[in-house]
């Protein structure tokens, strides 16, 4: 008995870190650390989602105009997006690679104090130009702080679970949104001590600075990054940390490891191991292109509608007190399709599930733009409302398990900058489409761009279901 529990302790060190992870089972430990992770996600989600449901309140109060008088206007409500996407973009293709050469969690923490005091900051400013700045500045913390979200739950949980983790985030992360949307129907409308609704919106988002330092605390690295760093002694000993507390929970042995693969696996010290131009040879060319296009496009989808939907609705001849409301009733629903990703996401290849949303929204898209009936408008809001957020539950999954540990927040950075570069301009193009075609033609756009994601996932996209990050990176 006792040369066999030598044998096994030899071959447990002999493993990666990466096929032990791969080999534990679903537990409450894992759960709790995904909450916790999720709340970072929290508030970067409350932070972006806010923009549609106080875009009523800032166009009330004078700051911000409807529409705009031509691109980049700082006096329209384009500008007050526009300028938060941009901070994004920089935040994902330029600084993302600090997640990979300084760690997930210490990236974590300082992106979300970043994006929560800038937060702060913005909801006291009294001119467009400033507003727009600390905008900026919340958008570049967050564009950090989701490639950052993304990369650690995916390396943190085992391959058979990394789907559905990965969604169960998603859902704890949108929950922020109907919260956003009741905290606005409750005090965009208001003023308290001597400060508008909206401007309360904001100071709530902000709150993140301060719940971080518990949130931070009991968070392992990932132990993927660090052996992927040569820091293999860290790695085991978070590795051991875990197993340990699965050990404890489940009350049952480990099962044996899988076979370690090599390509995730080579030193990174090897030539060319780490540089960012892998993202563009090989098999990650093709998936570098696809990602680059489904980024670009969804976001005509995502922010598109969610951000647009009271001056949408507004646009429709529906008042402002009506719009906050219906908008409000589309939010709640808005966990749903987090729910539905969550369910799903291990059944059927995520791919499949990303051009499903895509058709959706690009169908109940157009009925929404063309219905006048409150209950169609409901209906129609609510099933693009759903659908976004199903794909956003999968797409953050899908690409983080496409490329390789030593550059996963890298080129996941990248491809995914390309949504926060189209974001930018959506909301000038979504505001002209509004002002010269009404409301149908911001729909004609959002199917177009729907249309694009059907063809580059499905035809371009691989299937990625129950496979380890390691053979997925072959």
């Amino acid at each position: 008995m006792y040369m066999e529990q030598e044998i096994g302790d030899s071959h447990e060190v002999e493993a990666s870190v990466s096929a032990r992870l791969d080999r534990l089972p679903p537990t409450r430990y894992f759960r709790g650390l995904v909450v916790r992770i999720a709340i970072g996600g929290w508030f970067e989600f409350y932070d972006m989602f806010m923009a549609a449901y106080i875009s009523l309140g800032l166009i009330a109060s004078g700051l911000y105009h409807a529409t705009t008088k031509g691109l980049f206007d700082v006096d329209g409500f384009a500008s007050f997006l526009g300028a938060f996407f941009a901070g994004m973009f920089v935040g994902t293709i330029a600084l993302s690679g600090f997640s990979d050469r300084l760690g997930r969690r210490s990236v974590f923490t300082v992106a979300m104090l970043v994006y929560s005091t800038a937060t702060f900051v913005a909801a006291f400013q009294t001119s467009p130009l400033a507003m727009d700045l600390w905008r900026f500045v919340a958008g570049v913390g967050i564009g950090v702080q989701l490639i950052t979200v993304d990369t650690y739950i995916s390396e943190l949980t085992p391959h058979h679970a990394r789907g559905r983790y990965a969604a169960f985030s998603i859902l704890v992360i949108l929950t922020s949104v109907p919260t956003v949307a009741i905290v606005s129907w409750a005090l965009v409308p208001l003023t308290l001590f001597g400060l508008e609704g909206w401007r309360w919106v904001m100071i709530i988002g902000s709150v993140g600075a301060v719940l971080i330092w518990f949130v931070r605390r009991g968070l392992p690295e990932s132990p993927r990054w660090l052996e992927s760093r040569g820091r293999a002694d860290e790695a085991r000993r978070i590795v051991d940390a875990i197993e340990d507390r699965v050990v404890r929970e489940t009350g049952r042995a480990l099962a044996s490891t899988a076979p370690d693969l090599a390509p995730d696996l080579a030193p990174d010290n090897a030539p060319g191991r780490r540089t960012w131009t892998q993202m563009w040879r090989g098999p990650y060319l093709r998936r570098t292109i696809m990602l680059s296009l489904f980024n670009f496009c969804q976001t005509f989808g995502v922010y598109g509608f969610g951000a647009w939907v009271p001056v949408l609705l507004y646009s429709k001849g529906i008042t402002i007190t009506h719009s906050l409301f219906y908008t409000m009733l589309i939010a709640v629903t808005t966990p749903l399709g987090a729910i539905g990703a969550m369910v799903c996401a291990e059944r059927f290849q995520r791919k499949w599930q990303l051009v499903g949303c895509a058709i959706v929204v690009a169908c109940a898209g157009v009925a929404f733009g063309l219905e006048h009936n409150p209950i169609a408008i409901l209906v129609f809001g609510s099933m693009v409302t759903i659908a976004n957020n199903w794909m956003i539950g999968i797409f953050h999954t899908y690409q983080a398990e496409l490329y390789p540990t030593r550059i996963r927040a890298r080129a996941v950075g990248f491809v995914f900058s390309w949504s926060r570069f189209s974001s930018i301009f959506v909301g000038f193009w979504v505001a002209a489409l509004l002002k010269g075609y009404g409301v149908p033609a911001v729909f004609v756009l959002i199917s177009s761009a729907m249309w694009v994601i059907v063809v580059a996932v499905g035809v371009f996209g691989p299937r990625t279901n129950g496979i380890r990050l390691e053979e997925l990176s072959q």
